[in-house]
């Protein structure tokens, strides 16, 4: 290593420690060493005291529900704003409001909701927001011959294929042919056939039907 390849190894390590620590430095410092030139620390990209999201991606048309994780923010009172899960019963019990119905609505719903109900509380007009931290209302059983049978969250959209995956696969002795989703829509049950061996194939694709919460997927 030449002199002026050499300062430069070491002013940039010195740079890339203050900035990004240790770690990133060794990044920086391979760089010099083997090229002559900085390489962007992959620390640089994402820094460490980067705020996270918020909340979860929602899935189309969701609506809070059981056990659902929810942070609930009044802005100009910190005292009426806590963390709270969906109860069985569909509610949430707040500072001040009690309990308060949360299941079935959409966020900003219950948002006008806990406005409407804090109003009583506060002399300026409440500004709530409803932030979904955890999605673990959406669900769906899967029985049979699979490699891991058992209940799964349903975050965001899957098909019956995507979900047969995630639950481990088929089993060796199961009946691929006549796999049965059932599913309760409007009080009645109905059935859904799949053929996964079409599927794979590439055939009949329209077997291959998005899951809903509550689907319980059947493998003989």
């Amino acid at each position: 290593m030449n002199t002026r390849i050499r300062h430069k190894v070491t002013w940039g390590y010195k740079a890339a420690s203050q900035r990004l620590g240790l770690a990133a430095a060794a990044v920086c410092l391979v760089g010099l060493a083997t090229t002559g030139h900085a390489q962007t620390p992959v620390a640089q990209l994402a820094p460490p005291n980067a705020a996270a999201p918020a909340g979860v991606v929602l899935p189309a048309g969701y609506v809070i529900g059981a056990e659902d994780v929810l942070t609930i923010v009044f802005w100009r009172d910190k005292e009426m704003s806590a963390d709270v899960v969906v109860r069985p019963d569909g509610k949430i019990s707040l500072p001040l409001l009690n309990d308060v119905q949360a299941a079935g609505y959409t966020p900003d719903q219950l948002r006008g909701q806990l406005e409407l109900a804090a109003k009583k509380f506060m002399k300026d007009d409440p500004n709530a927001s409803v932030i979904v931290k955890a999605v673990n209302s959406r669900k769906v059983h899967i029985i049979g011959n699979v490699g891991k049978a058992g209940t799964y969250p349903l975050a965001g959209d899957m098909t019956v294929l995507q979900f047969i995956a995630l639950a481990g696969g088929l089993q060796e002795y199961a009946d691929a042919k006549n796999i049965t989703i059932m599913r309760k829509e409007d009080g009645q049950d109905r059935a859904f056939k799949f053929n996964y061996k079409d599927v794979v194939k590439g055939k009949k694709l329209q077997q291959n039907i998005a899951l809903k919460p509550g689907d319980t997927i059947i493998v003989p």
